[in-house]
């Protein structure tokens, strides 16, 4: 495995790999989430790219940038391990300029559940993701379905700005008592971690009921929000369609349940796609 840290380096050594490129853009603290993501990248094309970049755009005042867990020596050999060819570590100065050009979230999908909680959030991920896509010419890139609002946003992205890579969906990894796995759970303690399982507990209640035949999106809601008990705050419990419009009867196939809380001093997100 390569390791590089600046643009100049990244682009020579792509010129020594040949055939298709799979990316995993990732800010680190590596879990078995993310290593899912690289093994599907690995399966399925002859080169593997990954990034390691905690995107200070990204993230709003007040919120975790300083405190985000990094763990360069660990992520390190869990990519070599996995078999990635190059591991892009690049500084912010790499990545940024003083003047920058800059992208923003569309005015709807981008600014309602999570970019109503986070505003701005979405516009410097897109940016991120977008210097990454063009940077690393990937041929597939791979998001989870954990930040489905981001997934939809970049998809939208990639068909705006017509850029030719084809974005991969992957599944949400669940530790064995089902909490999704995220670098912030890092922040969870014991007694913290046990009160976040109300999130992954509402999303199997609610599946319950549309398994028993339950379409109704506002009883549904009501089923999430009551199963959320023992979190410190609901953020937002709700069912959208696969673009993220609003809707009053369940369509399974076509329906993406959501919930985000906060547990102690983390906010944790959840969901499931029907």
């Amino acid at each position: 495995m390569e390791i590089v840290r600046t643009v100049e380096a990244l682009q020579e050594a792509k010129q020594r790999q040949q055939g298709s490129i799979g990316f995993v853009p990732t800010m680190g603290a590596l879990h078995a989430g993310h290593l899912s993501l690289i093994r599907r990248a690995r399966a399925e094309n002859d080169v593997v790219i990954v990034s390691i970049f905690v995107n200070p755009t990204q993230f709003l005042e007040g919120e975790d940038l300083d405190a985000y867990p990094r763990r360069e020596a660990a992520d390190t050999e869990i990519c070599e391990r996995a078999g990635v060819d190059l591991l892009f570590m690049p500084t912010i100065s790499q990545m940024y300029e003083s003047d920058e050009l800059s992208i923003g979230a569309p005015a709807k999908r981008g600014y309602i559940l999570e970019g109503a909680k986070r505003p701005g959030h979405f516009d410097g991920m897109l940016q991120i993701v977008m210097k990454l896509l063009n940077l690393t010419g990937a041929t597939r890139a791979y998001f989870g379905k954990k930040d489905a609002q981001q997934l939809v946003l970049i998809q939208q992205m990639v068909r705006t700005y017509f850029i030719p890579v084809e974005i991969v969906p992957c599944e949400i990894v669940r530790d064995s008592d089902g909490l999704a796995l995220s670098s912030r759970n890092a922040y969870l303690s014991e007694e913290e971690r046990s009160r976040a399982l109300a999130l992954s507990r509402a999303l199997r209640k609610t599946t319950e009921r549309i398994t028993a035949g339950e379409r109704d999106v506002e009883v549904l809601q009501r089923v999430m929000i009551d199963a959320m008990e023992g979190v410190d705050a609901i953020e937002y419990a709700v069912i959208v369609d696969r673009v993220f419009r609003p809707v009053e009867t369940l369509k399974p196939g076509n329906a993406i349940l959501l919930v985000a809380a906060r547990v102690g001093r983390t906010r944790l997100i959840d969901n499931l796609w029907i």
